[in-house]
């Protein structure tokens, strides 16, 4: 599992957006030019979080884009899964896949299972707030 540059600018975006929350809707031209992301790419990733429902948009002046909720109540897991489809380590434990004709028989898919629950509870135990906090804990770039 590798996490694509759409998942990790859309944890960044959102950490902008959660920053800057008390400025209503924030354009995307100001997101992207502080995450020095292209605002084309930020378009295509805002899309698919307002699909989501992980940010809603307004359009005109004093338009953009905002959190649908507070930074507490998105983890990395919930905005990774979002954007990338699947954070399983092999396909076979992939949401919605077929049962693999092995699997009675495989001496690896409890390990790959062990990986995917690690990743999953690893990813889910940290919130947008979490990820906001300025005690040197953790670090800003993504």
């Amino acid at each position: 599992m590798m996490i694509s540059t759409k998942g990790r600018y859309a944890l960044r975006v959102l950490i902008d957006m959660a920053e800057h929350q008390t400025d209503g809707y924030i354009p995307l031209k100001e997101i992207a030019k502080r995450q020095d992301i292209s605002e084309k790419y930020l378009e295509s990733i805002v899309k698919s979080l307002v699909k989501g429902g992980v940010v809603e948009g307004m359009r005109g002046k004093g338009g953009g884009y905002r959190l649908c909720k507070g930074p507490d109540q998105f983890t990395a897991g919930q905005i990774l899964r979002l954007m990338e489809g699947s954070l399983a380590p092999v396909a076979c434990l992939e949401a919605g896949s077929s049962p693999c004709d092995r699997a009675g028989e495989c001496r690896t898919l409890s390990l790959w299972a062990g990986l995917n629950d690690v990743i999953n509870k690893y990813l889910d135990q940290y919130t947008l707030a979490d990820l906001l906090r300025e005690d040197g804990d953790y670090d800003y770039v993504i």
